[in-house]
């Protein structure tokens, strides 16, 4: 996949690891739009790095079909997502469990959709963020490995509608195998379980092995996206210092 050039939206690519694979994609080439809520964060990445920002809410269905309508990308990453409250299954309430399906979830429903039903092009992907917690768990943030799990299954879903109806859109799973520290989500996990194993946050991030900034993390992506191997599979995991890794290959 040849980024040269490229319009690719990214949600939540204002801050962490959709910010660092945003600064990848510019280097590669790519015409990048980046769709977030936060006005400062997204003036200052487009200061710095000459991006087109769109300010919105990525759980709104409407804005989601609106953008996809207009700017018809080849290249859609959902990466946007919410810090989840952090906290035991016996202490959550449940607006606190649900969060991320509130918002990680539905937003991945409405920018599923938007794909299929405009739909993009023939040769688009669409790649979904989700996480290690999909396969290991994560007992201290509520349904959020369930929600990142639901992320992965959905787009195998969307597979399954592109190959029903011709479309020739590919959907594909971004699991990062570690958390990041300097990115919110990264920072709440590590400070929740560091503080359960009566160790320092950096000990803790310390037990993954070699970090992967949010940089290292977009030029992996970049790599996966250019690498023909890469262009069928369903999901692919990510780990600092690590190749990218199949954890599930294709299916529709």
């Amino acid at each position: 996949m040849n980024l040269e050039d490229m319009n690719v939206i990214v949600t939540g690519g204002s801050r962490g690891l959709g910010l660092g694979l945003v600064e990848a994609l510019v280097a590669h080439g790519a015409r990048v739009t980046v769709v977030a809520r936060g006005a400062d964060a997204l003036e200052a990445v487009r200061a710095r790095l000459g991006v087109a920002t769109i300010s919105a809410d990525v759980t709104d269905e409407r804005a989601a079909q609106r953008i996809v309508a207009e700017l018809r990308p080849a290249l859609l990453v959902l990466n946007a997502g919410a810090k989840p409250p952090m906290g035991s299954l016996a202490s959550l309430s449940w607006a606190d469990f649900s969060a991320t399906w509130e918002t990680d979830v539905r937003a991945g429903l409405y920018w599923l959709q938007a794909a299929l039903n405009l739909p993009l092009k023939p040769g688009s992907r669409v790649l979904v963020g989700s996480s290690g917690a999909a396969r290991n768990g994560s007992p201290l943030s509520g349904a959020y490995a369930g929600a990142k799990r639901m992320l992965w299954t959905m787009a195998k879903y969307a597979n399954g509608v592109s190959e029903q109806k011709g479309l020739g859109i590919r959907f594909q799973v971004i699991v990062p195998l570690q958390l990041v520290g300097g990115t919110g989500v990264g920072d709440a996990g590590a400070a929740a379980y560091a503080r359960a194993a009566g160790i320092t946050p950096e000990a803790f991030l310390a037990r993954f092995g070699a970090p992967m900034p949010p940089g290292e993390f977009g030029e992996k992506v970049v790599s996966l996206l250019g690498d023909p191997a890469c262009a069928e599979g369903l999901a692919f995991g990510l780990k600092g210092g690590a190749e990218v890794s199949v954890l599930e290959g294709a299916a529709a």
